[in-house]
């Protein structure tokens, strides 16, 4: 049932001098104030009552009352307003979660906040753009690290590129942005070159990349892996790696095909058993089939394009004929000989795999000579 209120209430309000009394009174009725079962007397004196409680001196008052109308619908806007621009333990409570508030207000409070101010902000839920592009422009590091971390704010892409020109140096802004739950194309890719090894990795398996991109990012992790680790532990790493992408729909049959190009067949292998969910062991007994047809069966059950089989077939029989020669750079001569004895064995591979395996021939063109026979296209 709704309090009682009237004038009379208004004038004790104000003769009373004790503040605790004021911020029980202050409480009780801004817990009233959404009520639907006030007449509009009843809410015309309900909001008499904090406008009084908003302007009083004691600090408790206020807290009391800010803290009691965080969600208060009927909250005057005014009230509201004066509530935000007070001192942090008043302000916080109203600018976290008051819907009064409008995003001018928000984007105006955030020009002119603190740190803190800024962060109850970036913290509101469904944040807009607008309110967002105002906390990337003018908000602290930590305000935007929030507001990066806020899944339901809407942030545009223009907005994310601003937060990372500011805050390039901030691994907790670019951390919290590489975890968002989508991020555009170009946003990842700037973010790549920025960020950890580890961050790179979940770039790959959660965000959109180009696929060039994508498969340098993982056979660099994959090259590390094999240095630093041993066999087994390499194998189970790269299990997990390759059904989180497939989760993910990250495990493309470009990135598939570039990789058994650039001479990975355990990528491959693993890549195979994963996409057509059998046993790893099984996959590698089909692709080894001497036959084909164990490669042709795996190869259509992991759902790979038809096309690409015959390159496949080409690329799995380079890559077996092809021994590291234990000399220095041996990885690099490896690579360019798979390369180039793919390209020059089948001319029919798409014309942007053919572009990205010339573009990785280059970089080892000094290390071997069979380059020189490769075909122009």
């Amino acid at each position: 049932m709704a309090l009682p209120l009237n004038q009379a209430d208004v004038e004790r309000l104000l003769a009373d001098p004790s503040a605790p009394a004021r911020a029980q009174v202050a409480d009780k009725v801004a817990r009233e104030i959404d009520s639907a079962s006030l007449s509009s007397a009843e809410l015309r004196i309900a909001h008499d009552i904090v406008r009084i409680m908003a302007q009083d001196a004691e600090l408790a008052v206020r807290r009391a009352l800010s803290h009691s109308l965080r969600s208060a619908r009927q909250l005057p806007h005014d009230v509201a307003l004066r509530l935000a621009r007070d001192v942090e333990a008043v302000a916080l409570p109203i600018l976290i979660s008051s819907p009064v508030l409008t995003d001018e207000d928000l984007v105006a409070l955030v020009c002119g906040g603190s740190s803190a101010k800024q962060q109850a902000i970036a913290g509101r839920e469904g944040v807009s753009e607008q309110v967002a592009d105002a906390l990337v422009r003018e908000g602290s590091e930590a305000a935007v690290a929030m507001l990066m971390d806020n899944s339901s704010a809407r942030i545009a892409e223009a907005s994310l590129g601003i937060a990372i020109d500011r805050f390039s140096a901030s691994e907790r802004v670019k951390a919290n942005m590489v975890h968002r739950a989508s991020l555009p194309v170009a946003i990842a890719e700037r973010l790549v070159v920025m960020v950890s090894e580890m961050l790179q990795s979940y770039l790959v398996r959660h965000h959109e990349l180009p696929v060039s991109l994508a498969t340098d990012i993982v056979l660099r992790s994959r090259e590390r892996a094999t240095l630093q680790i041993s066999l087994g532990s390499s194998e189970a790493e790269l299990v997990r790696l390759l059904r989180q992408m497939h989760r993910n729909q990250r495990l493309t049959p470009m990135l598939v095909l570039r990789a058994l190009c650039l001479g990975d067949l355990a990528f491959f292998e693993v890549a195979m058993a994963v996409m057509a969910k059998v046993p790893l062991a099984n996959a590698r007994t089909l692709i080894q089939d001497a036959g084909q047809k164990g490669l042709a069966s795996l190869y259509e059950q992991a759902g790979m394009p038809l096309r690409l089989l015959p390159a496949v077939r080409v690329a799995v029989e380079v890559v077996r004929g092809t021994e590291f020669d234990g000399g220095e750079r041996d990885h690099e001569r490896y690579r360019c000989r798979v390369i180039t004895r793919i390209l020059t064995q089948f001319e029919d591979l798409p014309q942007e795999d053919v572009e990205y395996l010339l573009d990785k021939l280059g970089d080892v063109l000094s290390v071997d000579g069979d380059v020189a026979s490769l075909p122009t296209r």
